[in-house]
């Protein structure tokens, strides 16, 4: 069985790499992941398809000659998007500029070098029993796995079958590691702090949010907190990173520069205090996220760090809502004349929670998309989960509405009672009873969702509860039902065009 390549190297470069000491990274991490979109069972699968990038600015120290030199940086990450790079001088930017800009990724591999000593001088070491060979001679082919040399006698050798290969250098051209070339001109020979910045794939984050839910009659209050997720999958590690995060839909144009992304972003302060969380401002349209103390970020790694600090007794409201009826059409091209379309079905009786994200009740905090989860004391004291669902970017002073599941203890009908078309075919005037029975040990509100889907143009004629317009094509009956009791509407609606 062959064994993996060795070689020997006479030299790595021919030119001078520069390498800085502690680096001062900075990143921004741009997400387009869904909630839920991504399964943390193959965090390890994705890679480069990860929905998301990362904004990468490194600040290191670097010495430079006056005139034109040849700079070679090696720590880059695996997943850069070579046209994003930039390359500036913070001690003197008017007088140092980047005359040519090259990425070299031919990486050296065993493929690679036989490739390149086709026609050179290779040693070959084969096992004979316990003892290695040496074979020596110039390399004809490598094709298929096989070796084909001719030794200095002429005599040609095909080896399919060997350990180790020496070769006397590494060809010119190929390299180590990924490196980025800049041909500086500079008017200030010296140590210079410089900025390197590029764009990479294979990071993205996104947002979790965990709620403790207390219930006391007919009001519930609630705990939240909120985490963050961020993935690193880009190659590359950044120790004592300043970390930032973009929430917004951001465009993003094919080999997009980011000078215009760094300009933007300068603008977030960064606290001082070293225990301090994430702090909230305003990027362009969107909400940049700054971690107030610095974090390791190592390759092929997933960290979680704390959103906001946890807000405590929010005020909420439980919902119960009843829906039989199929959901309007956002378009019709004539009315639903069908008599026995949606006449008797059966409903469920969706559970929703909602809140106010504002202030004055303990949040008003841009809430970035992401997954809530519900937990809930049980009677021995211990959270159980009660359900989950997932939210879009949501601003300060606006509603949060999430759905739980369906009940367990009250069910329902509904039926139609009457319908009648005029001669001409202009009205249609249909009537429904639906009953919502309640099998708790307590009495519960119920809100029954009705959708008028037969037409646009409709108006309730007759019914035994009030209702109110939740739109133009769906109106809410609230129910009031005893425990172990039953509540029956009726009401009759008109369509006319």
């Amino acid at each position: 069985m062959r064994t993996p390549f060795f070689f020997a190297m006479a030299t790595l470069m021919t030119s001078a790499t520069v390498m800085a000491d502690s680096p001062d990274y900075s990143l921004t991490i741009y997400s387009s992941a869904q909630p839920g979109q991504i399964s943390t069972d193959r965090l390890a699968n994705y890679g480069g398809s990860l929905p998301g990038y990362a904004l990468v600015r490194d600040g290191r120290k670097m010495t430079l000659a006056a005139g034109n030199g040849v700079l070679r940086f090696t720590d880059v990450a695996k997943r850069i998007d070579p046209t994003t790079v930039a390359f500036e001088s913070l001690t003197d930017p008017a007088g140092t500029r980047v005359v040519e800009q090259n990425y070299q990724y031919d990486l050296v591999s065993s493929e690679k070098l036989l490739e390149r000593y086709v026609g050179e001088k290779i040693t070959v070491e084969q096992l004979r029993g316990n003892e290695v060979e040496n074979i020596s001679g110039t390399l004809l082919s490598a094709q298929g796995g096989s070796l084909i040399l001719q030794r200095d006698s002429g005599e040609v050798l095909s080896l399919s079958n060997y350990s180790n290969v020496s070769f006397p250098s590494l060809p010119g051209g190929l390299i180590t590691k990924p490196t980025l070339v800049w041909l500086v001109n500079a008017k200030l020979a010296g140590s210079h702090d410089t900025r390197v910045s590029y764009q990479t794939q294979g990071m993205t984050w996104w947002a979790d949010y965990n709620i403790s839910l207390r219930e006391s009659d007919d009001k519930c209050s609630m705990d939240l907190s909120s985490w963050v997720t961020i993935v690193n999958q880009s190659g590359g590690s950044y120790p004592a990173a300043q970390l930032k995060l973009v929430a917004g839909d951001v465009n993003r144009a094919p080999a997009a520069q980011p000078q215009a992304l760094m300009m933007r972003a300068k603008g977030a302060a960064l606290a001082e205090d070293s225990n301090q969380g994430f702090t909230e401002s305003s990027l362009f349209e969107y909400h940049l996220y700054t971690l107030g103390r610095r974090s390791d970020l190592p390759d092929n790694s997933t960290k979680q760090l704390e959103l906001f600090p946890m807000a405590v007794n929010v005020a909420c409201k439980k919902q119960l809502v009843f829906t039989a009826s199929p959901q309007a059409g956002g378009y019709w091209s004539q009315p639903i004349a069908d008599q026995g379309y949606a006449a008797t079905s059966q409903g469920t009786v969706g559970a929703y929670l909602e809140f106010d994200n504002k202030e004055a009740n303990q949040l008003g905090v841009p809430l970035p998309a992401g997954r809530m989860r519900v937990n809930q004391a049980s009677v021995d004291g211990t959270l159980e989960f009660i359900g989950e669902d997932v939210i879009k970017h949501t601003p300060r002073n606006e509603a949060v509405r999430i759905k739980l599941g369906n009940s367990f203890d009250i069910v329902g009908e509904r039926r139609q009672t009457g319908f009648t078309m005029d001669s001409a075919g202009k009205i249609i005037d249909e009537s429904f009873e639906i009953s919502v029975r309640n099998r708790k040990k307590s009495a519960a509100t119920v809100v029954v969702r009705e959708y008028l889907y037969r037409w646009s143009t409709w108006k309730i004629t007759d019914k035994n509860h009030d209702f109110d317009k939740r739109d133009a094509q769906t109106v809410d009956f609230p129910l009031s039902i005893p425990a172990d009791g039953e509540a029956k509407l009726t009401y009759s609606v008109r369509y006319t065009w």
